[in-house]
């Protein structure tokens, strides 16, 4: 019989599934001390958190079993240049957001960043782009500012639908 050898473990991988376990083991605790009026139903502002401290241990899990089994192995992430290019539209559509949501509002500046990242992903229909980053853009403001009355930066688009 053929001696099989079994896996060292990975410390990078295990280390950062301990890790995750302890990040949620904060979440749940503050959590769990948050103040919260009685007027919220079964739903309130804690399920949220709750959900997020479930998946951080549920990748945890994954974590150190992968550390378990030896980790990845560099054959296993084949090396991949970097496409400049894209990485400077991306870019380049972050800073456009900034610079242009208080002077033209969310939707534009949105749609503008939405219209950029696609491109650097590869996209060459930018009217298209334009197009379905304006839609997310006015879902996300109406969203936002009408249901929950949060102010996300209204501008030239949302004056002249009466925002």
């Amino acid at each position: 019989m053929p001696h099989t050898q079994r896996p060292t473990l990975a410390w990078p991988e295990t280390f950062i599934g301990v890790g995750l376990i302890v990040f949620a083991g904060l979440v749940t605790w503050q959590t769990a001390t948050m103040a919260v009026s009685p007027l919220y139903s079964k739903v309130g502002p804690r399920v949220f958190p709750y959900l997020t401290a479930a998946g951080l241990v549920l990748m945890a899990i994954f974590m150190i079993v992968e550390g378990l089994r030896g980790g990845w192995q560099p054959d296993d992430e084949a090396e991949v240049p970097v496409e400049w290019r894209s990485v400077v539209f991306v870019v380049a559509g972050l800073i456009a957001n900034v610079l242009l949501i208080v002077p033209l509002g969310f939707t534009a500046a949105s749609t503008v960043l939405f219209t950029l990242v696609a491109y650097g992903f590869g996209s060459r229909k930018p009217l298209r782009d334009a197009a379905i980053g304006f839609a997310f853009a006015m879902g996300s403001y109406f969203g936002f500012a009408k249901a929950l009355g949060v102010n996300i930066g209204a501008g030239i688009f949302e004056r002249l639908l009466g925002a």
